[in-house]
């Protein structure tokens, strides 16, 4: 059962999550428990062709609501023309019986037929454009659906788009590993997104708004007069949306009050006037939550 398919033992299958359940039975059970062949000798096995693997690189705002992408794909197919027959060796049944004599009675062992392959079937007739199993390489465009919440290592599969099979095999599928390109200004955190927006004093003081980027276009953001650095506004719904279709994450936009290194005479005579002001001496309030806090609701 699932012979030659899956990840090789690593990835996630996202490609219509729900679709993959007949996928697996079919496999699982051979399409009416007809390819056993090691359970009372069955019919004839049918060979899987192998999987192609291709990586997609996408960008924070594919991952962000979902893209679908067409990649073009070198594949093995069945030539035009070319035709096969039962294999004598087997008689179409793709393995080997042996029946051993032994102190414990009669022992059957089953292995691979060595004419065929497998398959239960041989080329019959070749065109000149086939190889030795009456296949040929061609180009095809194939569409490959990404969901949204996609992350980079992930792999998707694609069913019946791998290599096809000599006879009446069933085609390998194509497995897309996921890479994604790193965002100018945005960074992720699971679903939600982190910005990091740079102010100058004066606007601190006296407030301001400014643009910002998302993952769906920019927005104008107001910022309170007398904000202070570290401040984390919290855009909801502004984040990726969930892999598991279930709402989306949060844009997090982190305040950083920029203090100049280089000032003019005036300048610094503008501050040494306001050292030591009232208005100018920290005064936490019970609502400034200290740096450590603000890591804790981040992560909450």
């Amino acid at each position: 059962a699932f012979e030659g398919g899956g990840f090789g033992g690593g990835g996630m299958n996202m490609e219509d999550i729900f679709s993959q359940f007949g996928d697996i039975f079919g496999s699982a059970f051979g399409g009416g428990f007809g390819g056993f062949g090691g359970f009372g000798g069955g019919g004839q096995r049918r060979v899987k062709g192998s999987n192609l693997r291709i990586r997609v690189k996408l960008t924070l705002e594919d991952i962000a609501q979902g893209v679908e992408k067409k990649v073009k794909v070198r594949r093995k197919v069945k030539a035009d023309g070319v035709t096969y027959k039962t294999c004598s060796t087997c008689q179409g049944s793709g393995q080997m019986t042996k029946i051993t004599n032994t102190i414990l009675g009669r022992m059957q062992t089953s292995t691979t037929c060595h004419s065929c392959g497998g398959s239960g079937q041989l080329i019959d007739n070749r065109p000149a454009d086939a190889d030795s199993q009456g296949l040929k390489v061609t180009e095809e465009t194939v569409s490959i659906k990404i969901p949204a919440g996609v992350e980079e290592g992930m792999q998707l599969k694609v069913s019946s788009k791998g290599n096809e099979a000599p006879g009446n095999g069933i085609p390998g599928d194509l497995l897309v590993a996921i890479e994604t390109e790193e965002h100018e200004t945005l960074k992720r955190e699971g679903d939600n997104l982190h910005y990091d927006l740079y102010i100058p004093i004066a606007d601190a003081v006296l407030g301001t708004s400014k643009e910002i980027d998302t993952v769906t276009g920019k927005v104008r953001i107001k910022l309170e007069p007398g904000i202070q650095s570290g401040k984390i506004l919290r855009l909801r719904g502004k984040g990726i949306a969930s892999l598991n279709g279930y709402g989306h994450g949060d844009l997090l936009v982190h305040v950083n009050v920029w203090t100049p290194k280089e000032l003019t005479k005036e300048q610094k005579d503008f501050f040494e006037k306001m050292r030591g002001h009232e208005n100018f001496e920290p005064k936490p309030e019970k609502s400034d939550k200290s740096f450590f806090e603000k890591v804790k609701d981040m992560f909450s």
